[in-house]
């Protein structure tokens, strides 16, 4: 069995995978090509397209993130040859944790003690009830409901929508065009944890940020694409006109890195984090890859990615 690693430190992934299944060739991206031909599994973030094109027998592509829109539009894709994603791996927990800190930095009025340090003003400021302060989640697959059930645990109401209907404990879960405009106009803070697809493009354009209650805040760990940044900067408006929203913490961007003129490194209600809200955990995606390839070996069926509806 031969398998092929391509992601940043692919020699850590290279030497644990190894390890753990002693019996494959583990090969790196960068290997001679006559040697990473012919590869049963492909181990990848943002392959690049040769490295597909190249390959003529895979059984599998394991994509080394919960996200696949870079994947599926890299030409050279097979369309024969099933997709897993790692689900979770280790990564709710990173993200959850990124999630509250976002929510309580608005919620603790964090981002006006900061401004205020600024003029050398001394306010405190009431502390709202957590029961006041809803938060909506935006999308409920593996990742989303382990962070909508860390906010609920952490005493927040919580608000998932999805595409289709889904059950929560502790969460109250809607769905469809309906649901989302009834999420967004109740919640303190919307977070958007939604996979890059054509349905998904877009869904805080300028008519949905403004169903969200004045002062609201937005926080993206999800995908660049989720968000019209022309628009949430008219609803963040400037310090001298202060816009509908109050502030938004962003790790996802249309372009990344951000191009430094971009208007957002500079707005004061924004906080700029650079795509790290939840890097895979080595050892728990290592888990998740060597089950992976047990399953596809011993022939038994696997959640597998959908190209048409992109995850």
């Amino acid at each position: 069995m031969k398998i092929v690693v391509h992601i940043d430190d692919a020699a850590q992934w290279q030497t644990a995978l190894a390890e753990a299944l002693p019996q494959a060739t583990v090969l790196t991206s960068d290997a001679p090509e006559n040697e990473r031909q012919n590869a049963d599994y492909l181990a990848v973030w943002k392959a690049p397209a040769h490295l597909l094109n190249e390959q003529i027998q895979l059984k599998g592509i394991i994509n080394l993130g919960a996200g696949v829109d870079y994947l599926l539009k890299t030409p050279g894709l097979p369309s024969d040859v099933p997709i897993v994603k790692l689900r979770d791996a280790g990564m709710g927990e990173l993200m959850a944790d990124y999630v509250l800190y976002g929510v309580l930095h608005f919620y603790r009025s964090m981002d006006r003690y900061a401004s205020q340090q600024q003029r050398a003003s001394w306010q405190p400021h009431a502390v709202p009830e957590k029961a006041q302060w809803p938060v909506g989640v935006l999308g409920l697959g593996a990742i989303g409901s382990f962070v909508a059930t860390s906010l609920s645990q952490a005493g927040f109401p919580v608000v998932g929508w999805s595409r289709s209907p889904k059950q929560i404990d502790g969460v109250r879960c809607l769905h469809g065009e309906q649901g989302l405009d009834e999420l967004l106009r109740q919640v303190q803070s919307v977070v958007t944890i939604l996979p890059d697809t054509a349905a998904t493009k877009g869904i805080l354009n300028a008519e949905q940020l403004a169903k969200l209650p004045k002062g609201a805040s937005v926080i993206n760990p999800g995908r660049g694409s989720l968000i019209d940044e022309q628009a949430l900067l008219d609803a963040l408006g400037d310090a001298k006109h202060p816009g509908h929203l109050r502030g938004a913490l962003l790790d996802v961007f249309c372009e990344e890195p951000l191009p430094a003129n971009h208007p957002l490194w500079q707005h004061p209600s924004v906080i700029i984090t650079p795509h790290m809200a939840a890097p895979t955990p080595l050892n728990d995606a290592i888990d998740q890859v060597v089950s992976y390839i047990k399953a596809f070996e011993a022939g038994e069926s696997l959640a597998t990615v959908s190209p048409e509806a992109g995850y």
